[in-house]
């Protein structure tokens, strides 16, 4: 189990260095959270502790980004939010990105729940009633 409190966006950085070292052999993170919760800006910093020097956005009309660290590995950045029925996630071929061992980070999971690996880390990002963000995961 982990759990972070996170005040600052300058923390993030630790948080998401944190969330890799305490799943090591996982590859899969469904991220949750609400509409604000700041799941795009964690995932840009899981990125950065990964190692990717290019620009993280969120691909909410792509459905899937990809980026390549340094070491020249991939990471793919699904948003879920707009797809309509697993249809969808069966056409993008969501099973050769799960299955590919790359890091594969999803917004929005709760939308293709049926589709998601055994071995995937859920991590919810929750607001607090002071602004911070409390990020927890468990596999």
């Amino acid at each position: 189990m982990y759990s972070e409190n996170v005040t600052s966006i300058k923390a993030l950085g630790k948080a998401a260095k944190k969330l890799i070292g305490q799943f090591p052999e996982q590859r899969v993170f469904a991220i949750y959270g609400k509409m604000g919760a700041g799941k795009t800006t964690f995932i840009q910093a899981v990125c950065r502790e990964l190692g990717t020097p290019d620009n993280v956005t969120s691909p909410t009309f792509a459905l899937i980004n990809e980026y390549k660290t340094e070491a020249g590995n991939s990471i793919f950045h699904f948003d879920f939010y707009r797809i309509k029925d697993l249809e969808e996630a069966y056409d993008l071929g969501y099973e050769d990105y799960f299955y590919s061992g790359n890091y594969c980070l999803i917004e929005w999971p709760e939308k293709i729940e049926p589709l998601l690996p055994q071995n995937y880390v859920e991590v919810k990002i929750e607001v607090e009633e002071n602004g911070s963000r409390l990020i927890s995961a468990k596999f």
